[in-house]
Order: C-alpha cells, then structure tokens, then sequence
C-alpha cells in the first residue's frame, strides 16, 4: 500500500512530558471525561534505568501505525528503556508466543497491537507481566487496574468532532445522505467512530440515512476510493462522506473528483491529520480531520511500561483514568483556519 508520512508538530517526542492533557476515563466503551490529577514532578520525567520492554507489532503498513511504532521506539530510547520490537506480521499464533515467552527472556512489561481484537484476553492472560495495549482498544472487561491497561484516544471523540463539524458546514440540516467508510473489520476505532456519528446526529435531530457503508479491505486509499466508486454505482445522492481514518478519506475524495462531484459542498471528513490529509485541506479537497496524536501515545505507552514495569501505579500519569485502566489521549480538530499548525 502506499506510504504516508504523518506530520505532528504539536510536540517534540522526548521524555519532557509536562504537557497536561485533558482526558477521558472509565470501563464503559463510551468513557466518562473524568481523570486523575497527574503528579507533575513525576509525569515531567522518566528514567527507565535500562528496564526491558518488549513492543509486539503487527506490521508497519499503515500510516498511522508506523508512526505509532516509530513513537514507542523513539521514546524508549529517549527514556533508558531497552525496547524489543517483534513483528508478528499479523499472526495471532506469533505474538501470543512472543508474549508468552516474554517474562522467562526478562522482559518487565509488554506493549502490544493486536493482530485480531478477539484475542486481547489470550494475550493478557499468557503473561504474569503487565501489558499495554495501543491502537485497537479491548472490551474493558479485559482490562485491569495497574496491570491491563488500553493507551490511545477516546474513539467516540472523533466521531462527534466530524459531525459537529459537518452540521455546522451543511448549516444544520434537519436531514442528510450519509456515507461511512468503516475500516478495519474488529478494530476499536471502525467501530466506535461510527457509532458515534451515528449517535450524535440522532443527539442533533438529524435524520439521517446511511446510503452506504462498508468496511472494505484495509484503512488504505485504494480501499476508500474502491468503497465510493461502488457507491457512485448505486446512483444515490449523498451530503457528506464520514471516514473512520485519513488515508481512505483521500480516497474517497480521488474517487468524488473522478466523478465530478463537489468537493466544496460535500465535506470529505477523516481522523488521524496526516501529512497527506493536512495538504488535501490546505488544497480546498478533504475539509476536516481529527489529529490522533502517535507521538503523545507512544510516550504514554512507554511510560506506562516503565511504571507498572517497577509495580507502581499509573495514577500519576497524565491522562489516566480513575479506574486506572485507561491512560487518554485527546483528539484535536484540525481544519482550515488551524490546519498550518499540524
């Protein structure tokens, strides 16, 4: 698939982590906005002491989790932590014995993308080690307190932030043809940013109805233009185009300019601000995004490795949730009158 590099200005990826963030919390999918007050002192730096982590990878294909695994790797360094990164390359029977044999090779915690969903609970009950989840997040019911814990962004978030950006665009319509362009089949993200749009124009009172959706093959631009032009088959009319990620989003737009649609009047909307995304913005084609930030993820990750690694609480992490199962990474809008900034 094509290669895309994503451009994060929000911050320098160092162990400076003094930024305070606002976060979400909570073991229910849709999450609270509460959060525990972070120790400054502690949340400001990090020494890992040369403490073994091992990261369990599925691949770097995709923009956003390159950057991702990019993050971790670039934080760890910058921390004194000795990272092992291992590729499964998608094989569940891979990294389930990766993490398995992690705690005998002297690991002290385990950050990990899941290569399927479904398996979150085999992989956090194969190990005596605390694992941290990123990318994808497990049912909570998953998750434990100070061991188990999910690092990312409230995917919820995302969804209502396109949609309270297209009704402001459309002028509030009372109703609108929509498009979804889901994503990878199991992934936290497909699922929940499409339940939220759906559950904040019910909220505005719009009535609203889907005139196609799918999740296609992949988060890939092949797979969003591949999605519209089977819809442009159907001979329906939509207003908006939702799309659970930037790189189908792009996609979506080749496939609209191909068929002459309006890019101004039909807002293409997508999550992650990619590099690619962030020009199309600046060129008058996708119209908004959501930044998920890799960069303070991977910082999270690491940092949580590091302190349930030494058997201490995540209580004093920026972002982290009451439960102490969540550590919560704000989304940030991003359109054209902010869009020079990412």
């Amino acid at each position: 698939m094509n290669k895309f590099i994503k451009k994060l200005g929000v911050l320098a990826l160092t162990c400076t982590l003094s930024v305070s963030l606002l976060a979400g919390c909570g073991a229910k999918k849709e999450a609270s906005t509460d959060s525990t007050s972070a120790n400054t002192e502690e949340d400001a730096k990090i020494n890992g002491n040369g403490i073994k982590v091992l990261f369990s990878l599925t691949d770097r294909d995709d923009t956003f989790r390159a950057k991702l695994a990019e993050s971790v790797e670039t934080a760890a360094k910058s921390c004194n932590v000795s990272l092992d990164t291992k590729l499964c390359n998608n094989d569940t029977k891979v990294q389930l014995k990766d993490i398995k044999e992690a705690e005998a090779n002297g690991y002290k915690a385990i950050i990990v993308r899941l290569a399927d969903a479904q398996t979150a609970l085999q992989m956090a009950t194969a190990t005596n080690l605390p694992v941290i989840f990123i990318n994808s997040a497990p049912e909570s019911s998953v998750l434990k307190k100070d061991k188990d814990i999910y690092v990312g962004s409230n995917e919820y978030d995302a969804g209502k932030m396109q949609v309270e950006y297209v009704l402001k665009k459309l002028n509030n319509p009372k109703s609108m043809n929509i498009i979804i362009l889901k994503g990878e089949r199991g992934h936290s993200g497909a699922t929940q940013r499409t339940s939220a749009v759906k559950t904040a124009l019910k909220a505005a009172g719009v009535d609203y109805t889907i005139v196609f959706s799918d999740y296609g093959s992949s988060w890939s631009p092949e797979n969003g233009r591949e999605m519209m032009d089977a819809f442009f088959k159907t001979g329906q009319t939509v207003n908006a185009v939702f799309s659970n990620n930037d790189s189908m989003a792009i996609g979506a737009v080749e496939s609209m300019k191909a068929h002459g649609l309006s890019l101004s009047t039909i807002p293409v909307v997508g999550v992650d601000a990619t590099a690619d995304a962030c020009a199309s913005i600046k060129a008058g084609e996708m119209q908004f995004t959501v930044l998920q930030n890799a960069s303070m993820q991977g910082a999270r990750a690491v940092q949580a490795a590091v302190t349930l690694g030494n058997k201490k609480s995540i209580s004093t992490i920026t972002g982290a949730s009451k439960d102490k199962c969540y550590i919560w990474v704000p989304f940030e809008p991003v359109d054209s009158s902010n869009v020079d900034k990412y």
